[in-house]
C-alpha cells in the first residue's frame, strides 16, 4: 500500500477511492489462552510496515464479519453499529469496510502524530482511530452515546491486542489524544467524535 501523498487537510475534500484487502485468513493463530498470556501493552515500535495479509488479518479480527449473517468478531451497541475503524498510515487515512472487507481512502495526508500525545505514535506503521457515530444513537444522552461508543471501541480493541499477542506484533490502546484536533483533521460532524487511537505495529527490538 505504497500511494503517494499530497497536503489534504480535511477527509471531505479527499477524493475516496476503494482499495481490496487479501482475503483474511481465519485459522491458525496462538489458542486463546496462550494468547491472553502474552497480551500487553507496548509503546515502542519498529519502523516496519504491516505486510498487507497481516493488515487484512488485523482489521478482520478487530471488527470483520464473522458469520453469514453479517454480525462482526465484536459485539456492539443495540445491534447497530456505530464504530468505524479509521486507520492512519504513512500513505494516508483509510476507512475499514467490514462487509467487503475493503479500506476506503479518506485522505492521502499523514496524520499519524495527530493520533495521539506520545511520540511513538508519529513513526509506528499503524494507528486505529475509533469514530463513533452520536447520530445513530439520537435516544441517548450525549454523555451515555459517548459511554456506550466507549464500550464498543474496546471491544474491538481487545480483538486487537488478542490478535498482536497471537501474531508477535505491539499494541496499545490510548486515550491520551488532543480530540478536537484530531476530530477536525478528521472532519467530522458535529454528531461524531473520536473515543479512543490504537497503536499496532512491530516491537522495536
Amino acid at each position: 500500500m505504497s500511494l503517494q501523498q499530497s497536503n489534504v487537510h480535511a477527509f471531505p475534500r479527499a477524493p475516496a477511492a476503494e482499495l481490496a484487502l487479501p482475503r483474511p485468513r481465519k485459522e491458525g493463530g496462538w489458542p486463546l489462552l496462550s494468547a491472553l498470556r502474552l497480551r500487553r501493552s507496548t509503546r515502542e515500535y519498529a519502523n516496519r510496515p504491516l505486510a498487507p495479509q497481516v493488515l487484512s488479518d488485523l482489521l478482520w479480527a478487530a471488527f470483520g464479519v464473522n458469520r453469514e449473517s453479517g454480525e462482526q468478531t465484536a459485539p456492539y451497541w443495540r445491534h447497530v453499529m456505530v464504530i468505524d475503524v479509521c486507520i492512519a498510515m504513512a500513505d494516508g487515512v483509510w476507512r475499514y469496510e467490514p462487509k467487503p472487507h475493503s479500506l476506503t481512502r479518506l485522505s492521502r495526508e499523514d496524520i499519524r502524530a495527530q493520533t495521539g500525545s506520545q511520540d511513538f505514535v508519529a513513526a509506528a506503521p499503524l494507528n486505529l482511530i475509533y469514530v463513533a457515530h452520536g447520530e445513530r444513537m439520537a435516544e441517548l444522552p450525549r454523555e451515555q452515546r459517548r459511554l456506550y461508543a466507549s464500550v464498543d471501541s474496546a471491544f474491538i480493541g481487545q480483538n486487537v491486542y488478542l490478535f498482536c499477542a497471537s501474531e508477535g506484533l505491539a499494541t496499545v490502546f490510548r486515550g491520551a489524544v488532543d480530540y478536537p484536533r484530531l476530530e477536525k483533521t478528521l472532519g467530522l460532524p458535529p454528531d461524531q467524535f473520536v473515543t479512543f487511537a490504537q497503536t499496532v505495529g512491530y516491537p522495536r527490538l
